[in-house]
């Protein structure tokens, strides 16, 4: 049975007059497998490249950027004896009531600087003197101001009262946010002289 019309050519089949195609060379099929190597392994590499970048950059800024300096800790306060000063002023008049052988001064106590001080109690060195205070104790000073305290001191037993008193200082026990101290307070000569003439006074016959 004849068939109709020209016969396809199959698969492979070529003219007789065509070249017969020549096969790739060894160089060739090396630079295709490096070239489809690369094609698989070109996204991997990408992303960890630009990872490393983004590192690198970051650190960069890290290390350029200022970095803040951490404030100092608040100065402390001083403590209370430093920032205080007693200072002898004058003889006063002793407060009506006391006896016969009680005796006043002024002095000033002033804050020189800091938070509040507090005089928390007055007292004097000698055994046979007592002492009290106008106004009196605790009573608060401000720093930049000054309180003008009266002090009476009553002999209670002149043979152990000082005949002279040399140095005669007030022993003051100051509070301030920092700390409660006793401090002495030495108040000069004048307050010296002033104090030895009071008590030959109030004592002259025991002194005698």
């Amino acid at each position: 049975m004849s068939g109709i019309g020209p016969v396809e050519p199959g698969e492979g089949t070529r003219a007789f007059d065509a070249p017969e195609p020549n096969p790739p060379s060894p160089r060739d099929r090396s630079r295709g497998r490096i070239a489809d190597r690369y094609a698989r392994h070109r996204r991997p590499v990408l992303a960890a490249a630009t990872a490393a970048a983004l590192l690198a950059s970051g650190g960069l800024l890290y290390a350029t950027r200022p970095h803040k300096t951490p404030s100092p800790p608040p100065a402390l306060p001083p403590y209370p004896s430093q920032s205080v000063d007693v200072t002898y002023l004058e003889e006063a008049s002793a407060p009506g009531g006391v006896g016969p052988r009680s005796f006043s001064f002024a002095v000033e106590v002033r804050v020189l600087s800091g938070p509040p001080v507090t005089v928390t109690r007055m007292t004097q060195p000698y055994a046979g003197l007592s002492l009290t205070s106008a106004p009196r104790a605790p009573f608060r000073t401000t720093a930049g101001s000054s309180r003008r305290i009266v002090v009476t001191l009553h002999v209670t037993d002149c043979r152990k009262a000082p005949k002279d008193a040399g140095l005669p200082f007030l022993d003051v026990t100051l509070r301030n946010t920092r700390a409660i101290q006793a401090h002495s307070f030495i108040l000069g000569t004048r307050y010296a002289q002033h104090l030895s003439v009071a008590l030959q006074v109030a004592c002259s016959n025991d002194f005698r």
